[in-house]
């Protein structure tokens, strides 16, 4: 383990009941959710059964949300990936709701952030081509309660992690 200020940044504070083999755990369950439970209590320093127990834990404190497979949208038709950041003409929470429902609904919404500064929500969005994205871009504008949409293109994207740091 490298020692503090060598090259890693400091860990973030340790919320209550996880400890040094839970964030091991983690770190390694982010870097590849389909590792065996025998390679995770190996790396993790446990036997099995303890380590399935602790990511049982995690699980039921919703610490783990889910496991998914990492797809490549352009390899599945998905060719565009834009973010859209909207503004609404009213922060009641009615109408934030309101849109955070209509927006569930749609599949090209691949994530949903409600903001401060500068707009409403910000949304992660994949189109098929650009007639799509267009498509896209005036259901949005027509939206009820929807005052402004302003969209980015991704030339291309050369980070994404998953999780957060450990």
């Amino acid at each position: 383990m490298a020692a503090r200020g060598a090259g890693k940044p400091a860990m973030a504070a340790t919320p209550a009941g996880i400890d040094p083999i839970d964030r091991r755990i983690l770190a390694e369950l982010q870097a590849d959710g389909r590792i065996t439970n025998v390679e995770l209590a190996r790396r993790a320093g446990l036997s099995a059964p303890p380590c399935l127990r602790r990511v049982r834990r995690l699980e039921q404190a919703g610490i783990v949300r889910g496991y998914h497979a990492d797809t490549d949208p352009q390899k599945l038709g998905w060719e565009i990936v834009f973010f859209a950041l909207v503004g609404l003409d009213s922060q009641r929470e009615s109408v934030l709701a309101g849109f955070e429902h209509l927006i569930a609904g749609w599949a090209e919404v691949r994530e949903c952030h409600m903001i401060r500064g500068g707009g409403d929500f910000l949304l992660r969005l994949v189109a098929r081509d650009t007639a799509h994205e267009n498509q896209l871009t005036q259901r949005l504008t027509g939206a009820e309660h929807v005052s402004r949409v302003q969209t980015l293109q991704t030339i291309r994207t050369s980070r994404v992690l998953a999780g957060v740091p450990l």
